[in-house]
Parts: C-alpha cells; sequence; structure tokens
C-alpha cells in the first residue's frame, strides 16, 4: 500500500484516474476513502474490455491503474494495447503485478510505465515480510518516485530488504511450482459439481488464454472459484480448509483460503462488487508447494461438506 500510495503521489486535485472495477479491496480503499477527499477522480471500469477504457478517458486523466491477473476474478487486460491507449493521451500507466510476479510477467516490456508489487507475496514467498517495490525504467519518474519515497517515509528496514533478497533467489523455482499445483487444482475445481465457476488463466476456457499466452509465461498460482452458495455457506467451505490455511495473504509456500467478500474485499460495497462479479459464493485459493495430492483431498474435503 505504501507502494501504491507513493505512485498516486504524482498526481494533483482535478486529476481523473481510471482502475479496474474488480481491484484489490485495499486498492478500492485508498482510492475512494483518501485520495477522493483530496480532489482526484477515479472511474472504476472492467479493463479487459478496451473500449470501455478508450471511453472513460477524459482530457483531465493522468494515470490508468491497472490489475493484471486482477485480484481476485484473475482477468487480464492487454497490457500493450493500454499502454499505446495511454501514451496517445500523454497518460501514465501502472500495473500492479503481485499475482503474476516477475517470472511470469514483465509489464514494462509490454510499454508499462510504472509497475508495483505487493512484495509480502510471492517475492517474499515465505510469509515473514511486509513490503512493497515500485519499478520503472523511466529515470525522471524514478526521481519523483523517490523523492515522495523519502518525504513520506515508505522505506523497508535493513531486514526486510534481506528476507526480500533471499525471496528472489528461489522465485523462479517455487513460481514453477506454484504454477503445476495450481493447473490440477483448476483441473479438479472443473470437474466438482458444486463447482459452478472457475476464474484460472492456465485454463483454456479463461476468456482472455489468448492473451495470457502472449503476455505470460504460466498461468500462476492464484484460482478463484464460484459456489452456489450464500455468504455463509461460503464461509463454511472456507473454514472447512486444513492443509490450506484461511487467511488473506497469498503467494507464501503454504496454500492458503479466503473468501474474498467477507475477508479481502470487504470494503467493496456489495453493489459494487456484484456489478463487477464478485458473487457470494466466490473463494480463492494460493495455491502453495505442497504435496499435490494433499491438496487436492483438501479441496475435495472442504467443498463436500455443502453436500
Amino acid at each position: 500500500m505504501a507502494a501504491m500510495n507513493t505512485i498516486l503521489n504524482l498526481l494533483k486535485s482535478g486529476d481523473h484516474v481510471i482502475s479496474g472495477n474488480d481491484i484489490y479491496g485495499g486498492s478500492y480503499r485508498l482510492c475512494k476513502t483518501l485520495y477522493e477527499k483530496y480532489g482526484l477522480e477515479f472511474d472504476f471500469v472492467d479493463m479487459t474490455n478496451l473500449d470501455l477504457v478508450a471511453q472513460a478517458i477524459r482530457p483531465e486523466t493522468r494515470l490508468i491503474l491497472m490489475e493484471t491477473p486482477s485480484n481476485p476474478l484473475l482477468r487480464v487486460c492487454d497490457l500493450a494495447a493500454i499502454a499505446a491507449m495511454a501514451k496517445e493521451g500523454d497518460i501514465l500507466t501502472a500495473c500492479d503485478n503481485t499475482f503474476a510476479t516477475p517470472y511470469n510477467q514483465t509489464p514494462l516490456a509490454h510499454g508499462i510505465d510504472i509497475v508495483w508489487h505487493s512484495t509480502t507475496k510471492y517475492i517474499g514467498g515465505h510469509s515473514d515480510v511486509v513490503g512493497g517495490a515500485i519499478v520503472t525504467n523511466d529515470d525522471n519518474l524514478r526521481q519523483q518516485l523517490g523523492h515522495f519515497q523519502n518525504t513520506v517515509g515508505g522505506t523497508p528496514s535493513p531486514m526486510d530488504c534481506f528476507l526480500l533478497l533471499r525471496g528472489t533467489k528461489t522465485l523462479h523455482l517455487r513460481m514453477q511450482r506454484h504454477a503445476e499445483n495450481a493447473i490440477q487444482i483448476a483441473d479438479a475445481l472443473r470437474d466438482n459439481p458444486r463447482v459452478t465457476a472457475v476464474h484460472f488463466p492456465g485454463h483454456d476456457s479463461h476468456p482472455q488464454y489468448d492473451l495470457v499466452q502472449r503476455q505470460m509465461r504460466t498461468g500462476g498460482g492464484m484460482i478463484s472459484f464460484e459456489l452456489d452458495a450464500s455468504v455463509e455457506d461460503a464461509m463454511r467451505v472456507a473454514s472447512a480448509f486444513r492443509v490450506f490455511a484461511l487467511a488473506e495473504s497469498l503467494g507464501g509456500v503454504e496454500s492458503l483460503v479466503d473468501h474474498p467478500v467477507s475477508m479481502t474485499h470487504g470494503a467493496i460495497p456489495r453493489e459494487e462488487r456484484i456489478k463487477a462479479g464478485f458473487q457470494d459464493g466466490l473463494i480463492r485459493l494460493s495455491v502453495g508447494v505442497e504435496d499435490i495430492a494433499d491438496l487436492l483431498t483438501d479441496v475435495e474435503r472442504a467443498i463436500a461438506i455443502l453436500a
């Protein structure tokens, strides 16, 4: 959040920002409850629809914020196309690359101006550090962002930096295992009669699968799926996992399960999240590196409590 806050410090009162309508709840909260009161204006649109992005651009638009894959619906937006559209209007682009990681996706190579990560997640990889990172290949932006980071104080401790550097040494190995486990779990979920939808970029049924093939190395380690269930029943399922720990984070070596409506995305009003496609029965999995047989058994057992 300190990293995203630093990026928004590039803007001034009256500036307009376009963002995805299915972004992380904390990002939505930062935009709506903090920066709106300082005079920034935000439009939240379906970033997979380039026409909607283009229609949202105004003369005062200064920034397009993306999450791809998005949290928690794992929608994928076309980085190169949005970057080209933005450059025509002299608009900055910034991409939250937390879910994909630099192993799976390199937004700067597609023309994006700024990339940020929650390094708490895959880059750290062991659930023992909290941090963020901003990456750019523009010297002017680097100097501005560095000034804001120093001014506001969003600086990590030496120990945090050590833990993150340690995590980068095994990032590629961990991401390979996350992806291998995730595709097997996604296949199992697709075959489960209680599951009404599976959101996973590595499946050929994903709406942006062709784009995923061009833009990403693997489908990653995040899956979300929908149950025909109430909020209460979905919470019961999420609480029934035993190998997957019930927790809001993601990207560590251990598997985690999250019920976005009651946890990570609780800050988003119900009418907004339903409009964006967040159903009451949506469950998000961060697939770890444990034995795949244990993970598959855990998923099947948890969903079975609805029978």
